[in-house]
C-alpha cells in the first residue's frame, strides 16, 4: 500500500482547502470539494503526473461544490457525495452565485452518486468511511480513514472553531452533536483537513476548542 498524502489548493475569494488525496504509490488521487479555480487545480493534478478516480463533495455550498462540474468534465470523472439532503442546494449553486457576488464560472451540480452513513469510498488502497454530520449543512459529510488516523471534515469542525450555522439549513444544535457524537468518538490522535484555514487533531479540540466547551 503507498502512503496517503494530501495536498492544499486555496480557492475562490473564499479560501476553500481543495484537497487532493492521493496514494503515493499508484498516483491515484480523487479531488476534494473543487469549489472553484478549476485551472488551478487542473495544474496542480498534471503537474503531479496524477490519476483522478473521482471528486468528493464533502457539501454542497457554493465554495465547496462551485466548480465540480466544470472539473468533472475536464477529468471525465464522477462526482461523489455528499448525502442526498443537500441536493436542493447543488441544484441553486449559481443563485448562491449571485447572492454572494461570486466572480468566475459557477455551475449547478448534479452528483453521480449522492453517500448515506455507513458507505465507504476509496482512493488506492485506503478506504474511507463516510459520516453524515449534519449542521453546517444538512447533507454534509465526513470521510474518515481510520488506518491513517485521518479525517476530512469539511466545514464540520476547525482549528479552534466550528462551522456557521447562520445559512440556509443550518442548525447550531445539531452541528455540536455530529461533532461530539460523530467525530469525537473517532479518537484524540485521529488528524483533520478542513474546509478553511488551518487542519488539527480531534483532542486538541476536544480539550480546547472554545465552541465545544
Amino acid at each position: 500500500m503507498g502512503k496517503l498524502s494530501a495536498g492544499i489548493i486555496p480557492v475562490t475569494p473564499f479560501q476553500q482547502n481543495c484537497t487532493i488525496l492521493l496514494d503515493e504509490e499508484t498516483k491515484e488521487a480523487v479531488v476534494v470539494d473543487p469549489g472553484g479555480d478549476v485551472e488551478q487545480i487542473r495544474a496542480a493534478i498534471d503537474q503531479n503526473g496524477l490519476k483522478v478516480k473521482e471528486i468528493w463533495l464533502t457539501h454542497g455550498h457554493l465554495d465547496h461544490a462551485g466548480g465540480a462540474m466544470d472539473l468533472k468534465e475536464a477529468l471525465g470523472v464522477d462526482i461523489v457525495g455528499p448525502h442526498e439532503d443537500d441536493r436542493q442546494m447543488l441544484l441553486n449553486l449559481e443563485n448562491q452565485a449571485r447572492m454572494f457576488g461570486m466572480p468566475g464560472p459557477v455551475r449547478d451540480c448534479t452528483p453521480d452518486r449522492f453517500l448515506k452513513e455507513g458507505e465507504t469510498v476509496s482512493v488506492g488502497d485506503h478506504t474511507f468511511e463516510v459520516l453524515h454530520c449534519p449542521g453546517h449543512a444538512p447533507g454534509h459529510v465526513v470521510f474518515f480513514d481510520r488506518e491513517a488516523k485521518f479525517a476530512h471534515v469539511g466545514d464540520v469542525l476547525f482549528n479552534g472553531s466550528i462551522g456557521r450555522t447562520d445559512l440556509p439549513g443550518g442548525d447550531h444544535d445539531q452541528l455540536i452533536r455530529s461533532i461530539k457524537e460523530k467525530l469525537f468518538p473517532l479518537g484524540d490522535e485521529v488528524g483533520f483537513i478542513c474546509g478553511h484555514g488551518p487542519g488539527g487533531r480531534i483532542g486538541d479540540e476536544r480539550r480546547s476548542n472554545p465552541f465545544l466547551r
